[in-house]
């Protein structure tokens, strides 16, 4: 097939110092590109490169007639980012892998995610959104609380100080996140318990990935059990003995059996097709809550960087390449269109 791969890339090194590496923590590294078209051609695919920037469109419209099939993974820019490259591929009629743009703009707004979520009785942590910094605090909400900024991802703006154990805490946080990211903040109570990270790969039938947890008990003793900008892009780094994630995750059958059930029900309300990452985490019931929904999940084809749906895949016995093939067949699938290699 001819394969157009769409992306962002990131240009610098993840840092705490580097306001450029914050921006940009959604991005793409160019080996990460440069692995997966590789392993793409590895399959027998021609591959086109299209960076998601203001000219994307009309260098899709041109290899319009020479394409198969797309697989996105860009990021876009601004509001609602995300669907910005399905809305131009839906309008232009190539297929994709990913979700509907409706989707993609939805699952990027953490709280009309949520929104959704409680509304079809999928379980999520109580929350709240501070469009201002200065709204009264709900009282249902109990410290100690996460803030987030409400539409990122790969924990961009989420540090070890967005941990606030009281109002005061809390207003500076919301403030800074609101100045910084230019958007609202969400503030989320903090749950004490297990972290997981499920990946979701196909449509009908849905096969759930075996499970990745976050190694709290790894972290460095002064650092809050949170999977935090540090902890996901600093201290989780190829050249670190410290290791975030165990996958497999050891499990209790009657946990892991709500868990997938919870996240199957998730990729249905949220209308997500082909594949997703789905972030939850027990309460202090253990009743497993959303955190995070993926629909565009990060893979990073060096396995010392511990990518977790890769990391998932290979638990499951694919290789990076088996694991790009079922994704896109499924996509394919959807299309009504042949996989050809």
């Amino acid at each position: 097939m001819n394969i157009v791969l769409t992306f962002n890339l990131r240009h610098v090194k993840p840092s705490l110092s580097n306001k450029q590496a914050i921006e940009e923590a959604e991005f793409d590294e160019p080996s990460t590109i440069n692995g997966i078209a590789k392993a793409l051609r590895k399959l027998g695919h021609r591959v086109f490169l299209v960076e998601a920037n203001e000219n994307a469109y009309l260098k899709l419209k041109k290899l319009k007639s020479k394409i198969d099939f797309i697989f996105n993974l860009a990021e876009g820019f601004g509001q609602d980012r995300e669907a910005q490259i399905p809305a131009m591929l839906e309008m232009l009629k190539i297929p994709y892998l990913g979700s509907k743009p409706i989707t993609q703009a939805i699952c990027l707004n953490k709280a009309k995610t949520k929104e959704l979520l409680k509304f079809h009785h999928v379980p999520t942590a109580p929350f709240q959104i501070f469009k201002t910094g200065e709204e009264k605090v709900k009282k249902y909400l109990r410290f100690p609380l996460i803030v987030k900024p409400n539409s990122e991802g790969s924990s961009k703006g989420i540090f070890q100080n967005s941990f606030v154990k009281n109002e005061s805490e809390l207003r500076k946080k919301v403030k800074e996140v609101i100045k910084n990211l230019n958007q609202p903040a969400l503030v989320e109570e903090f749950l004490e318990g297990r972290e997981f990270s499920i990946g979701l790969l196909g449509n009908n039938p849905v096969e759930v990935l075996p499970p990745v947890e976050i190694n709290f008990s790894a972290l460095p003793k002064n650092f809050v059990p949170l999977d935090s900008y540090e902890v996901k892009w600093l201290i989780d780094n190829p050249k670190s003995e410290v290791k975030t994630v165990i996958c497999p995750a050891k499990i209790e059958k009657k946990l892991w059996k709500k868990i997938k059930e919870i996240c199957l029900k998730t990729k249905e309300t949220l209308e997500i097709l082909d594949w997703c990452r789905i972030d939850l985490r027990l309460d202090r019931n253990g009743v497993p809550n959303v955190l995070e929904v993926n629909q565009i999940p990060g893979i990073i084809p060096d396995p010392k960087e511990n990518s977790r749906f890769p990391l998932a895949a290979k638990a499951a016995g694919y290789t990076f390449e088996e694991m790009l093939k079922k994704i896109i067949e499924s996509a394919c699938k959807r299309y009504s269109i042949p996989y050809r290699r």
